[in-house]
Protein backbone atom coordinates (compact mmCIF):
# COMPACT_ATOMS: atom_id res chain seq x y z
CA UNK A 1 0.00 0.00 0.00
CA UNK A 2 1.41 3.25 0.67
CA UNK A 3 4.45 4.71 2.35
CA UNK A 4 7.75 2.49 1.04
CA UNK A 5 5.76 -0.45 1.00
CA UNK A 6 6.52 -2.58 -1.80
CA UNK A 7 4.17 -3.47 -4.52
CA UNK A 8 5.52 -5.79 -6.98
CA UNK A 9 2.97 -7.37 -9.33
CA UNK A 10 4.11 -10.77 -8.76
CA UNK A 11 4.65 -13.19 -12.04
CA UNK A 12 0.84 -15.03 -12.30
CA UNK A 13 2.01 -18.38 -9.91
CA UNK A 14 1.70 -21.91 -10.46
CA UNK A 15 -1.95 -23.02 -9.19
CA UNK A 16 -1.46 -24.80 -6.14
CA UNK A 17 -2.21 -28.40 -5.33
CA UNK A 18 -5.31 -28.94 -3.56
CA UNK A 19 -5.36 -28.62 0.29
CA UNK A 20 -6.50 -31.58 2.01
CA UNK A 21 -7.94 -31.77 5.91
CA UNK A 22 -4.65 -33.21 6.75
CA UNK A 23 -3.20 -29.86 4.72
CA UNK A 24 -5.76 -27.63 6.84
CA UNK A 25 -4.77 -29.14 10.02
CA UNK A 26 -1.11 -27.97 9.26
CA UNK A 27 -1.90 -24.39 8.18
CA UNK A 28 -3.14 -23.95 12.31
CA UNK A 29 -6.09 -25.95 13.47
CA UNK A 30 -9.08 -23.73 15.42
CA UNK A 31 -9.38 -24.17 18.86
CA UNK A 32 -12.33 -26.83 19.73
CA UNK A 33 -15.89 -25.35 19.14
CA UNK A 34 -14.93 -22.72 16.87
CA UNK A 35 -17.38 -21.66 14.08
CA UNK A 36 -16.48 -21.57 10.05
CA UNK A 37 -16.65 -18.01 9.96
CA UNK A 38 -16.39 -18.65 5.54
CA UNK A 39 -16.60 -15.29 3.26
CA UNK A 40 -19.55 -15.02 1.88
CA UNK A 41 -21.63 -17.01 4.12
CA UNK A 42 -23.84 -14.41 5.19
CA UNK A 43 -24.16 -14.95 8.90
CA UNK A 44 -21.62 -11.70 9.96
CA UNK A 45 -23.48 -8.81 10.54
CA UNK A 46 -21.16 -6.07 8.96
CA UNK A 47 -21.86 -2.44 8.24
CA UNK A 48 -23.54 -1.61 5.07
CA UNK A 49 -21.58 -1.59 1.95
CA UNK A 50 -20.43 1.87 0.51
CA UNK A 51 -19.64 2.32 -3.20
CA UNK A 52 -17.44 4.20 -4.62
CA UNK A 53 -14.05 5.80 -4.76
CA UNK A 54 -11.68 5.77 -2.07
CA UNK A 55 -8.02 7.16 -1.70
CA UNK A 56 -5.21 6.08 1.20
CA UNK A 57 -2.75 7.54 2.43
CA UNK A 58 0.40 6.66 4.55
CA UNK A 59 -0.12 9.76 6.92
CA UNK A 60 -3.71 10.59 8.31
CA UNK A 61 -4.41 14.29 6.78
CA UNK A 62 -5.17 17.04 8.91
CA UNK A 63 -8.66 17.63 9.50
CA UNK A 64 -8.51 20.86 7.14
CA UNK A 65 -6.94 18.72 4.61
CA UNK A 66 -9.69 16.55 4.88
CA UNK A 67 -12.07 19.10 4.26
CA UNK A 68 -10.66 20.76 1.39
CA UNK A 69 -11.03 17.21 -0.32
CA UNK A 70 -14.51 17.04 -0.30
CA UNK A 71 -14.00 18.98 -3.42
CA UNK A 72 -12.66 15.90 -5.26
CA UNK A 73 -14.87 12.79 -5.96
CA UNK A 74 -13.74 10.69 -3.06
CA UNK A 75 -15.53 9.55 -0.23
CA UNK A 76 -13.67 7.57 1.42
CA UNK A 77 -10.25 7.45 3.36
CA UNK A 78 -7.93 4.51 4.26
CA UNK A 79 -6.19 5.14 7.50
CA UNK A 80 -3.20 3.01 8.94
CA UNK A 81 -4.51 3.11 12.68
CA UNK A 82 -1.81 0.31 14.24
CA UNK A 83 0.19 -2.46 14.13
CA UNK A 84 3.53 -3.06 14.61
CA UNK A 85 4.25 -3.21 11.06
CA UNK A 86 3.35 0.30 9.83
CA UNK A 87 5.50 2.48 7.51
CA UNK A 88 4.06 5.87 9.22
CA UNK A 89 3.83 4.69 12.86
CA UNK A 90 3.37 8.23 14.46
CA UNK A 91 -0.12 9.46 13.91
CA UNK A 92 -0.69 12.82 15.48
CA UNK A 93 -3.61 13.21 13.96
CA UNK A 94 -5.72 10.47 14.37
CA UNK A 95 -7.54 10.70 17.21
CA UNK A 96 -11.34 9.99 18.00
CA UNK A 97 -12.02 13.73 17.58
CA UNK A 98 -10.39 13.58 14.18
CA UNK A 99 -12.66 10.38 13.24
CA UNK A 100 -15.55 12.03 14.41
CA UNK A 101 -14.85 15.26 12.22
CA UNK A 102 -13.91 13.50 9.14
CA UNK A 103 -17.78 11.63 9.69
CA UNK A 104 -18.86 14.85 10.06
CA UNK A 105 -17.83 15.60 6.76
CA UNK A 106 -19.45 13.00 5.01
CA UNK A 107 -16.03 10.92 4.69
CA UNK A 108 -15.92 7.06 5.49
CA UNK A 109 -13.08 5.38 6.90
CA UNK A 110 -11.14 2.34 6.28
CA UNK A 111 -9.34 1.28 8.76
CA UNK A 112 -6.37 -0.29 7.98
CA UNK A 113 -4.35 -2.80 10.45
CA UNK A 114 -0.62 -3.30 9.59
CA UNK A 115 0.55 -6.26 11.73
CA UNK A 116 3.40 -8.92 11.79
CA UNK A 117 4.06 -9.75 7.97
CA UNK A 118 4.82 -12.82 6.36
CA UNK A 119 8.26 -14.50 7.27
CA UNK A 120 8.90 -14.72 3.27
CA UNK A 121 7.51 -11.18 3.11
CA UNK A 122 9.50 -9.61 -0.06
CA UNK A 123 9.40 -5.99 1.49
CA UNK A 124 13.23 -5.34 3.26
CA UNK A 125 11.76 -2.76 5.55
CA UNK A 126 9.30 -5.66 6.54
CA UNK A 127 11.43 -8.26 7.52
CA UNK A 128 11.87 -6.92 10.81
CA UNK A 129 8.33 -7.30 11.85
CA UNK A 130 7.65 -11.02 10.24
CA UNK A 131 5.64 -13.90 11.63
CA UNK A 132 7.43 -15.50 14.48
CA UNK A 133 7.42 -19.42 15.22
CA UNK A 134 3.45 -19.40 16.75
CA UNK A 135 1.34 -17.64 14.33
CA UNK A 136 -1.72 -18.69 15.74
CA UNK A 137 -0.81 -17.61 18.97
CA UNK A 138 0.35 -14.35 17.77
CA UNK A 139 -2.66 -13.66 15.61
CA UNK A 140 -5.08 -13.65 18.46
CA UNK A 141 -2.66 -11.31 20.45
CA UNK A 142 -2.50 -9.08 17.07
CA UNK A 143 -6.50 -9.29 16.71
CA UNK A 144 -7.04 -8.53 20.30
CA UNK A 145 -4.78 -5.47 19.69
CA UNK A 146 -6.75 -4.14 16.47
CA UNK A 147 -10.04 -4.66 18.44
CA UNK A 148 -8.71 -2.57 21.46
CA UNK A 149 -7.04 0.15 19.34
CA UNK A 150 -10.41 0.43 16.85
CA UNK A 151 -12.30 1.17 19.91
CA UNK A 152 -10.17 3.75 21.15
CA UNK A 153 -10.91 5.28 18.25
CA UNK A 154 -14.10 5.11 18.32
CA UNK A 155 -14.58 2.48 15.99
CA UNK A 156 -17.99 0.15 16.86
CA UNK A 157 -18.95 -3.14 16.35
CA UNK A 158 -19.68 -4.20 12.88
CA UNK A 159 -17.09 -2.13 11.54
CA UNK A 160 -14.92 -4.17 9.44
CA UNK A 161 -10.96 -3.63 10.15
CA UNK A 162 -8.40 -4.78 7.10
CA UNK A 163 -5.33 -6.71 7.79
CA UNK A 164 -2.65 -5.73 6.04
CA UNK A 165 -0.15 -8.11 4.79
CA UNK A 166 2.28 -6.83 2.30
CA UNK A 167 3.50 -9.35 -1.06
CA UNK A 168 5.01 -12.67 0.37
CA UNK A 169 6.30 -15.79 -1.36
CA UNK A 170 3.31 -17.92 -0.49
CA UNK A 171 4.48 -20.66 -2.55
CA UNK A 172 6.89 -21.60 0.02
CA UNK A 173 4.93 -24.07 1.71
CA UNK A 174 6.33 -23.49 5.75
CA UNK A 175 6.10 -19.77 4.60
CA UNK A 176 2.62 -20.13 3.24
CA UNK A 177 1.43 -22.59 6.41
CA UNK A 178 2.84 -19.88 9.12
CA UNK A 179 0.80 -16.65 7.50
CA UNK A 180 -2.35 -18.40 6.85
CA UNK A 181 -2.40 -19.70 10.43
CA UNK A 182 -1.75 -15.88 11.60
CA UNK A 183 -4.39 -14.56 8.94
CA UNK A 184 -6.67 -17.03 10.45
CA UNK A 185 -6.57 -16.53 14.17
CA UNK A 186 -6.65 -13.00 13.61
CA UNK A 187 -10.30 -13.30 11.88
CA UNK A 188 -11.03 -15.30 14.30
CA UNK A 189 -10.70 -13.16 17.96
CA UNK A 190 -11.39 -10.05 15.57
CA UNK A 191 -15.16 -11.75 14.67
CA UNK A 192 -14.98 -12.94 18.37
CA UNK A 193 -15.20 -9.34 19.44
CA UNK A 194 -17.99 -8.36 16.64
CA UNK A 195 -15.70 -6.31 14.28
CA UNK A 196 -15.82 -7.98 10.56
CA UNK A 197 -12.38 -9.34 9.63
CA UNK A 198 -10.51 -7.94 5.84
CA UNK A 199 -7.55 -8.41 4.09
CA UNK A 200 -5.72 -6.55 1.90
CA UNK A 201 -2.53 -7.73 0.12
CA UNK A 202 -1.16 -7.84 -3.67
CA UNK A 203 -3.78 -9.65 -6.03
CA UNK A 204 -0.97 -12.64 -7.28
CA UNK A 205 0.05 -12.55 -3.48
CA UNK A 206 -1.65 -12.80 -0.60
CA UNK A 207 -5.10 -12.63 -2.29
CA UNK A 208 -4.30 -15.64 -4.35
CA UNK A 209 -3.49 -17.34 -1.19
CA UNK A 210 -6.55 -16.49 0.23
CA UNK A 211 -8.65 -17.70 -2.61
CA UNK A 212 -7.08 -20.67 -2.85
CA UNK A 213 -7.53 -21.67 1.10
CA UNK A 214 -11.23 -20.82 0.47
CA UNK A 215 -11.85 -23.22 -2.58
CA UNK A 216 -10.11 -26.00 -0.41
CA UNK A 217 -13.12 -25.00 2.45
CA UNK A 218 -10.68 -23.98 4.82
CA UNK A 219 -12.09 -22.06 8.22
CA UNK A 220 -11.63 -18.29 9.45
CA UNK A 221 -10.59 -16.57 6.35
CA UNK A 222 -10.78 -13.07 6.25
CA UNK A 223 -14.77 -11.30 5.18
CA UNK A 224 -13.67 -8.64 2.75
CA UNK A 225 -10.97 -8.92 0.56
CA UNK A 226 -8.97 -6.08 -0.57
CA UNK A 227 -6.55 -6.39 -3.91
CA UNK A 228 -3.95 -4.87 -5.14
CA UNK A 229 -3.84 -4.79 -8.91
CA UNK A 230 -1.72 -1.53 -10.13
CA UNK A 231 -1.48 -0.35 -13.81
CA UNK A 232 -5.17 -1.36 -14.75
CA UNK A 233 -8.61 0.06 -15.17
CA UNK A 234 -10.68 0.22 -11.81
CA UNK A 235 -12.83 -3.26 -11.18
CA UNK A 236 -14.37 -4.65 -8.32
CA UNK A 237 -15.54 -8.26 -9.92
CA UNK A 238 -13.64 -8.69 -12.99
CA UNK A 239 -10.10 -9.80 -10.77
CA UNK A 240 -8.43 -13.24 -12.48
CA UNK A 241 -7.50 -14.86 -9.25
CA UNK A 242 -10.91 -14.25 -7.78
CA UNK A 243 -13.72 -16.00 -8.48
CA UNK A 244 -17.21 -14.88 -9.56
CA UNK A 245 -19.14 -15.95 -6.61
CA UNK A 246 -15.87 -15.03 -3.98
CA UNK A 247 -15.87 -11.88 -1.48
CA UNK A 248 -19.33 -10.36 -2.94
CA UNK A 249 -21.66 -8.52 -3.16
CA UNK A 250 -20.47 -5.74 -1.11
CA UNK A 251 -16.99 -7.25 0.08
CA UNK A 252 -14.52 -6.16 -2.24
CA UNK A 253 -11.85 -3.13 -2.95
CA UNK A 254 -9.59 -3.24 -5.85
CA UNK A 255 -6.75 -0.58 -5.49
CA UNK A 256 -5.67 0.05 -8.70
CA UNK A 257 -3.21 2.73 -8.75
CA UNK A 258 -0.18 3.87 -6.02
CA UNK A 259 1.81 6.52 -4.94
CA UNK A 260 0.10 9.14 -7.48
CA UNK A 261 0.04 12.66 -6.38
CA UNK A 262 -3.80 14.39 -6.30
CA UNK A 263 -4.08 17.98 -5.58
CA UNK A 264 -7.73 19.38 -4.05
CA UNK A 265 -8.56 22.51 -2.42
CA UNK A 266 -5.06 23.59 -2.38
CA UNK A 267 -4.00 20.64 -0.58
CA UNK A 268 -1.83 18.03 -2.61
CA UNK A 269 -0.94 14.45 -1.27
CA UNK A 270 0.67 11.18 -2.62
CA UNK A 271 -2.39 8.30 -2.04
CA UNK A 272 -3.34 5.09 -3.41
CA UNK A 273 -6.35 4.98 -5.32
CA UNK A 274 -9.08 2.67 -4.90
CA UNK A 275 -12.86 1.51 -5.70
CA UNK A 276 -14.84 0.09 -3.04
CA UNK A 277 -17.78 -2.00 -2.80
CA UNK A 278 -17.31 -2.70 1.35
CA UNK A 279 -18.02 -1.68 4.54
CA UNK A 280 -16.11 1.28 5.78
CA UNK A 281 -16.02 1.75 9.96
CA UNK A 282 -19.07 2.42 12.09
CA UNK A 283 -17.84 5.52 14.35
CA UNK A 284 -19.30 6.77 17.43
Amino acid sequence: MRCRKLMRGLAPAVALTALTALTALALGVAPTGATAGRPGAGAEAMAPAFRGWAFDTCLAPSADTMRRWTASDYQAVGVYYAGRGRACDRQPRLTSGWMRAVRGMGWKVLPVYVGSQAPCVNAKHKKDVRIGRHPWRQGTREGRDAVRKAKALGMQRRSPLYLDMEAYTYRKKKCGDITLAFVRAWDREVRRYGYVPGFYSSADSGVRHMETARRAGVRDLPAVMWFARWHTRPHLYRERVLRQDAWRPGRRIHQYAGNVKERHGGRTLMIDRNLVHAPTARIG
